[in-house]
């Protein structure tokens, strides 16, 4: 989900890298997990938190949009989203105690939070957001133990492939002449990267990067 903003009204100033250390650590979640409610549709799900999702609680996708997730268009395009509940709008995955239920499955968005994504020359940066998080008292941490993802730069390589990959396909629903089109647009890449099962034997990225490769193939993406 594109933000139409300037860095310098919502973030420090700096740009990091995986390596950089930076002060994000909420210490136990002081913040009372007010990161977790009354977020609407902006966390959008990734492949990659999708499989992981699927392939640790043992659930389909479709199952999940059974009260977990939604979907709902984002830039044009189709895609999941975790889903808000009840009056105080709370993850749907949150348990009785007001704890994430799925922390070490929890999504990209919500591993890198207070960080956010800054996407220029097919690469990007972290940058941090100074005025999302309540908790006023945080301790600095590197980058990569922050996100707390195995094989960090592989994953970086497949945000950046997965994020070019879906402008070009925003593009393609910008362009189109007919509604048919879009609609085939969207049907595809909700088939390709998250209804049609990854296999857990497999490794994630080279399925996803030959799967990254028929859908440019069918939707004409060079």
């Amino acid at each position: 989900m594109k933000r139409q903003i300037s860095l310098d009204e919502i973030s420090d100033g700096s740009l990091y890298g995986s390596e950089d250390l930076v002060e994000v650590s909420c210490n136990g979640c002081k913040g009372r997990a007010s990161c977790c409610h009354g977020m609407g549709n902006s966390i959008v799900l990734d492949p990659y938190d999708v499989y992981r999702l699927t392939t640790t609680l043992k659930l389909s996708f479709e199952e999940l949009l059974k009260d977990k997730l939604e979907l709902n268009l984002v830039d044009g395009i189709i895609l999941p989203n975790l889903k808000m509940i009840g009056a105080k709008e709370q993850c749907a995955f949150l348990n009785t105690d007001g704890k994430c239920s799925i922390h070490g499955q929890r999504p990209g968005i919500c591993r890198i939070f207070p960080l956010g994504r800054v996407y220029d020359n097919h690469g990007f940066h972290y940058f941090l957001q100074i005025n999302e998080c309540v908790n006023t008292s945080k301790t600095k941490v590197k980058v990569s133990n922050w996100i707390d993802t195995k094989g960090i730069k592989e994953n970086e390589k497949f945000l950046i492939d997965w994020h070019y990959f879906l402008n070009d396909a925003e593009e393609k629903v910008k362009n189109a002449a007919e509604e048919v089109t879009v609609k085939n647009i969207n049907l595809c890449i909700l088939n390709l990267f998250y209804l049609r099962p990854y296999e857990i034997e497999k490794d994630f990225y080279k399925q996803f990067h030959e799967r990254l490769e028929n859908g440019k193939e069918l939707l004409g993406i060079s």
